[in-house]
């Protein structure tokens, strides 16, 4: 949606509010450093939750939020689980599915392309020979991950494959996941 007022939003996003943050960032980069937190606590089984509420950003804790986010994992039936909540490495795919969009749509908007939708499907294959122990050789997680991104807008065959490129390029979930990121694990 384009609205002519004062600020211009192409895609939902607010052009001279990304603009802005833009130069601030670079005028002074450690205000885009952010620091995102998650606690969380088995319940039963599978089952667990997350809250999800303050983070900190642009140089101080944020604590804007009016109420935190409630999210819960749980595994199916076949995997022991209740199946009262999408499994954790469903939320990786929900994760890297909405980064990528989010990252599409954004860049696509910095750079004028007006899109009219933009769908994302995304599919893992895990192996839990894995996961059980069973085979060393085989990793724990996801062996790979295929998406998919249907782009429709105002926009050449040419313009949807650089549009395209902006969600790995861009999302900060396909870099964490195809990166190697250090992630300590240790007692509270």
């Amino acid at each position: 949606m384009e609205t002519e007022t004062k600020t211009k939003v192409v895609n939902g996003v607010d052009l001279r509010r990304l603009g802005e943050t833009i130069r601030t960032v670079k005028a002074q980069p450690e205000i885009g450093i952010f620091r995102f937190k998650n606690s969380n606590q088995w319940i039963d089984g599978g089952l667990n939750r997350s809250v999800i509420k303050d983070f900190y950003g642009a140089g101080k804790d944020d604590d804007t939020r009016k109420e935190a986010f409630i999210l819960d994992n749980d595994e199916p039936d076949i995997l022991l689980g209740s199946d009262n909540a999408p499994n954790p490495v469903e939320y990786v795919l929900h994760a890297l599915a909405g980064c990528i969009t989010t990252s599409i749509v954004y860049h696509a908007a910095a750079v004028g392309y007006k899109l009219d939708k933009v769908e994302t499907e995304i599919e893992g294959c895990l192996d839990l020979n894995g996961f059980l122990g069973i085979n060393p050789e085989i990793r724990n997680g996801y062996q790979f991950i295929n998406v998919k991104v249907k782009i429709e807008g105002n926009v050449t065959e040419k313009e949807k494959e650089e549009i395209i490129k902006f969600g790995p390029k861009f999302s900060p979930v396909f870099d964490t996941l195809t990166g190697r990121v250090p992630v300590d694990v240790s007692m509270m």
